[in-house]
């Protein structure tokens, strides 16, 4: 990503765009970031932190509505696609209202950044995409393959279209993190599966994955971090050691553990010594020398789940990362 350009987030006022942007005016020195969302309350809120700094702009509207989309991209070099409707029981009795947005909204997204000439595009995933089993994660399957097939759409233009996916990010709303440690006062922590496990990414490695990706994208890649797995119960150990955990059963939609590379994408997958990369299987393009660069084909069978992950958060590794963000938890 180059100096002095113009980016635009959507959904910029969730998790990812508050830690995004104060990290990408310190790195990038950007002439503006477009803050793009449909909550005005949220904006006039982020708002008040950015009072000084006339580099960063709100701009409300919705990615369902293609109209607003465009106007929002007139000279717009970067985009980070964020938003989406995420909340799993939510999308389970609203699907209309999450196809609308994160099916309907990335389609809307490609045709104004193609239109548009925006440069590079990232579009934002999540381990639910993977082997969905909840209509959130087979609504982002599909926003996944949107973008990747978006380059096909390209033509002559220069647009190009790259997703990077990762799981449960430390501490931000609607994590456990911030849960277990809003009623650990209370002595008894729910806690859906015992063995239930989750992958460990903090916003910070959130941001400069979404930042590679920029660098490094030909067009058509899937980015995953390699990243630390904990069992759910060291966590909730962690955050109360005294408190007794009460086993209530996994909600409708949710996995024992979390996967971000299935066996059926190992034929496609390379590894990198901090991430890995998914190449599209269309077009021959997972053969692309420019995709691969200098990345490992990983095994037949390959899986990259937080269950058989090589790679553990120890209680102590949590512990210090809680006393380091304890102001930040559960705030954005």
């Amino acid at each position: 990503m180059e100096d002095n350009s113009n980016i635009l987030i959507t959904g910029g006022t969730g998790s990812f765009g508050h830690t995004f942007v104060p990290m990408t005016l310190a790195r990038y020195k950007p002439k503006r970031i477009i803050i793009f969302s449909r909550d005005e309350m949220k904006q006039w809120e982020m708002a008040k932190a950015y009072k000084d700094d006339d580099r960063v702009r709100f701009f409300i509207g919705d990615v369902r509505d293609k109209e607003r989309l465009y106007r929002a991209l007139d000279g717009v070099d970067y985009v980070v696609h964020a938003a989406a409707t995420k909340i799993v029981p939510t999308a389970e009795y609203n699907p209309f209202e999450c196809i609308k947005t994160n099916v309907n909204g990335a389609m809307n997204l490609v045709d104004a950044c193609i239109d548009k000439g925006v440069k590079r595009v990232v579009a934002l995933s999540t381990d639910k995409a993977s082997a969905p089993a909840n209509l959130y994660g087979a609504t982002k399957l599909v926003s996944d393959k949107i973008f990747i097939a978006g380059n096909s759409y390209v033509g002559g233009d220069s647009t190009r279209f790259a997703v990077v996916r990762y799981g449960n990010v430390m501490g931000s709303r609607g994590s456990v993190i911030p849960f277990f440690v809003s009623i650990r006062d209370k002595g008894v922590l729910p806690i859906t599966d015992s063995r239930m496990t989750r992958f460990m990414i903090s916003l910070e490695q959130g941001v400069e994955l979404v930042w590679h990706a920029f660098d490094d994208m030909e067009g058509g890649e899937i980015y995953v971090k390699k990243i630390p797995s904990m069992k759910v119960t060291d966590v909730a150990r962690v955050i109360a050691p005294s408190a007794r955990q009460d086993v209530i059963g996994i909600r409708p939609g949710e996995k024992l553990h979390e996967q971000m590379i299935s066996e059926e994408d190992a034929a496609f997958t390379y590894s990198y010594p901090e991430h890995f990369k998914i190449l599209p299987a269309i077009h021959n393009w997972s053969d692309s020398t420019l995709r691969i660069k200098d990345g490992v084909k990983v095994a037949e069978g390959f899986s990259y789940t937080s269950d058989n992950n090589p790679e553990w958060m120890t209680p102590d590794d949590l512990q210090d990362w809680i006393d380091m963000n304890a102001d930040k938890i559960g705030k954005i």
